[in-house]
């Protein structure tokens, strides 16, 4: 297989009437050809991995067995990741337009660790644009950017990875820690990807606000 400039990631458990919206809005980039997809499933029970084997010549990995939450899936995609830069679009988001790859990846430095955009966050009765930040030092302050609207580096994230034992906000303090670690941030003015409202931190809100802080 010829080496893939950005691996996509999407970890997926019961949703099967999510995850085909996700994995048509992947295979449909018009970039597809220099994407490698990697699917984690966590031991869906449902019709989930029916839908999945539908696309199945479309997906390079596929991954379904139990395991212990969200950023252990996102973990073990890490491990298998053989492209330049890994982009997480899970079950119920999806790529803004079939454009987004095609527009961004070709145009970003070999200096840059992290690239970031915007995102749409769609809720029942409206959709809304939220822009990231575009001052990275104010990160401090919680997140500037959804994790499905930004792409790092391959070899960063093997190195450094979620922390599964925070288990509600991994995320954010893995860009956290990339701040810290002075890796290199760029802000592109783009709308990057379409979420959907109700994600884990939404959910649990004020316990994603006091592991945030914490």
């Amino acid at each position: 297989m010829n080496k893939k400039l950005v691996t996509v990631v999407t970890v997926v458990y019961n949703a099967e009437e999510l995850i085909e919206e996700t994995i048509k809005s992947v295979i449909n980039q018009t970039f597809f050809e220099n994407i490698e997809y990697i699917i984690i499933d966590g031991g869906s029970t449902d019709g989930t991995l029916e839908v999945i084997e539908k696309h199945r010549d479309k997906i390079d990995i596929l991954v379904s067995e139990k395991d212990d939450g969200i950023y252990n899936a996102m973990n073990k995609a890490i491990d298998l990741a053989t492209g330049e830069w890994i982009c997480f679009m899970n079950s119920g988001d999806g790529f803004y337009n079939s454009n987004v790859l095609k527009n961004i990846l070709p145009n970003i430095e070999n200096s840059v660790d992290v690239v970031y955009g915007d995102w749409e966050v769609r809720y029942a009765s409206k959709n809304k644009i939220k822009k990231a930040n575009n001052s990275i030092d104010k990160i401090w302050q919680g997140m500037i950017f959804s994790h499905q609207s930004c792409f790092v580096k391959k070899d960063i994230l093997k190195e450094y990875k979620f922390n599964e034992s925070n288990r509600i906000t991994a995320d954010y303090e893995l860009f956290y820690t990339l701040y810290k670690a002075n890796k290199r941030f760029k802000y592109i003015s783009m709308i990057v990807a379409s979420v959907s409202a109700g994600g884990l931190s939404d959910i649990k809100r004020v316990e994603s606000i006091l592991s945030r802080w914490k």
